[in-house]
């Protein structure tokens, strides 16, 4: 039987021992990590950041697929190759992130909606065109008291699984991401439990709107304490709440599940997915799909200094090669230590 080119993507995202670049901060967002460094955010200087990740020398070692930025899909790297032709040459799938951003649900304090379906179908063939070939839509679940209410899952399980349908349409393979923010003093058990009501209403839209799941990869934050909590759930407390929960809502159907890094630190990150993935009998591939998590050291060492652009691609490739080595459960602090 001939592999439809959606299998395809999919088989090649979730490859064994790699994980999925996040680069695909929006302007706005850019601009913060680069005022980080004092320097500032022109669209040539996102360009050279761009191209600093993006070339590193044997990155699809442990890297499979990138999500760009609108911005970044239609910009050249210092080759002259388009970036998503430029990756695609490398075997490193290119993606795109197609949501235009979080905005307030309104008459509902304290939560958020996802724009970005006005013009979806047209925008998506265009990125088919210019060499995309996965999408990702991110919504955003805050917990706090009496939230999150019912209508917002609802309203951002209807409008991933509307952008989900979309994307396989078009031939591209959709990332849904229902990030649950560590943001607040709740406790694991809290954040287990919105996270499993999270999931049970976007699987419960997938189905409805027709969306293949077999053809989706989930991003999805780990089970953990918020950040305030004063009682942090250690590194065993995590594994199994978030295997538990993914046990009880996320169909056999998926192929796999990328986590995010949601604001752990770059070596936290790491720990916990390693843990995570040495659990054994899981249907899906877990593997990873961090931003901050991989770019931080990258982008610390860098500065803007074209001088820096080796240092920093080595930051970026310990950092790929840590969180590949973890997804096969093999990543240790000798292996943090050792310099890439």
């Amino acid at each position: 039987m001939k592999t439809s080119p959606l299998q395809s993507t999919v088989t090649a995202l979730l490859a064994d021992g790699k994980g999925i670049l996040a680069a695909d901060e929006s302007t706005p967002s850019i601009l913060k990590r680069f005022e980080s460094i004092k320097l500032a955010s022109t669209e040539e200087s996102r360009r050279d950041y761009r191209d600093m990740l993006l070339t590193t020398p044997k990155l699809n070692e442990f890297i499979s697929g990138v999500i760009l930025f609108d911005e970044t899909l239609r910009q050249k790297s210092k080759s002259g190759a388009l970036f998503p032709h430029a990756l695609a040459k490398q075997n490193i799938v290119p993606g795109i992130k197609v949501d235009a951003g979080a905005v307030a649900l309104p008459h509902f304090a304290n939560e958020k909606m996802t724009q970005g379906l006005d013009g979806l179908r047209e925008r998506l063939a265009e990125y088919r065109e210019l060499g995309a070939r996965f999408t990702k839509w991110r919504a955003v679940i805050t917990i706090g008291e009496h939230i999150p209410t019912r209508t917002c899952l609802e309203t951002n399980a209807k409008a991933l699984a509307l952008y989900a349908a979309l994307s396989q349409e078009a031939g591209l393979v959709p990332i849904v991401e229902p990030e649950v923010l560590m943001d607040g003093a709740h406790t694991i058990a809290r954040c287990e439990e919105i996270t499993a009501f999270t999931l049970h209403s976007l699987f419960t839209a997938l189905f409805e709107h027709r969306v293949v799941l077999e053809h989706t990869i989930l991003k999805s934050g780990m089970v953990l304490s918020g950040k305030d909590c004063p009682q942090q759930a250690d590194l065993a407390e995590v594994t199994e709440a978030t295997i538990r929960c993914f046990r009880q809502t996320v169909p056999a159907a998926v192929p796999g599940i990328v986590f995010l890094s949601g604001g752990q630190s770059d070596v936290a990150a790491t720990q916990r997915l390693n843990a995570i993935c040495k659990i054994s009998g899981s249907p899906w591939r877990l593997t990873f799909s961090y931003g901050r998590a991989l770019q931080a050291p990258a982008l610390k060492t860098w500065k803007g200094s074209p001088d820096n652009v080796a240092a920093g691609q080595k930051a970026l490739f310990h950092r790929a090669k840590c969180n590949g080595l973890a997804t096969q459960g093999k990543y240790s602090d000798q292996v943090e230590k050792t310099v890439a």
